[in-house]
């Protein structure tokens, strides 16, 4: 199954790859210059396709558990004072994805979304220390009665040109839920209350909406 933000840029590539296949098999006559053209333009489609797979995953739901909201690697665990929404120090978890990763961004736990805001900015490799705050990102607040209120951020990366962000002040929304979309390599960063218990581990592989990242008893 494919994520809806990437039907028009599916079909693009659909109609693209077949216009290819016809057009080579009827100007080119040299074998290997037309087997090699259509090899590349499907395996251009492929990544295409990978890029945008949306799996459907079942969630435990659990108002004691922050869930990863993205799939891809856990790059940062570390006390950091948070300046946009809190204005104190969180823990801040951030999980990188790489352009073969899963991008679809889901809730991390169910709550009320209290903030929701969108910042132009550069496009610097996520991992960049200033990707934080100075690539184009939205920040996001969910508040629920077990956190309180729990930040998430989706970063651009150097590829990714669009940032998806479905999340709306007073929404009720449910953990695990599509939450929007990053296109084409990017990371998201967490931002809990202290104290939270931390599941995983520098460089865990997290999966969205599986991954168990933080835990309050």
């Amino acid at each position: 199954m494919f994520h809806k933000e990437g039907s028009r840029i599916i079909l693009i590539s659909t109609t693209l790859l077949v216009a290819v296949l016809l057009l080579t098999d009827k100007f080119v006559e040299n074998y290997w210059l037309l087997k090699s053209i259509q090899v590349i333009s499907l395996i251009f489609l492929i990544i295409i396709l990978q890029f945008f797979r949306n799996p459907k995953r079942s969630v435990a739901l659990d108002e004691a558990h922050i869930i990863s909201p993205v799939d891809g690697k856990v790059v940062v665990i570390e006390e950091v004072y948070e300046a946009e929404y809190f204005k104190d120090k969180r823990l801040q978890v951030s999980v990188f994805m790489s352009p073969i990763n899963v991008h679809v961004t889901r809730y991390p736990m169910s709550g009320k979304v209290v903030f929701s805001k969108y910042h132009p900015g550069k496009f610097l490799v996520a991992w960049h220390p200033k990707s934080s705050t100075e690539n184009e990102r939205t920040t996001v607040v969910v508040n629920n009665g077990k956190f309180g209120d729990v930040l998430y951020r989706q970063i651009a990366g150097a590829l990714a040109k669009r940032i998806i962000n479905y999340a709306k002040e007073d929404m009720q929304v449910i953990q695990g839920t599509d939450a929007g979309f990053i296109k084409f390599g990017s990371r998201v960063d967490l931002y809990l209350p202290l104290g939270t218990e931390i599941n995983v581990v520098l460089n865990q592989k997290a999966i969205g909406g599986k991954t168990i990242i933080a835990t309050k008893m």
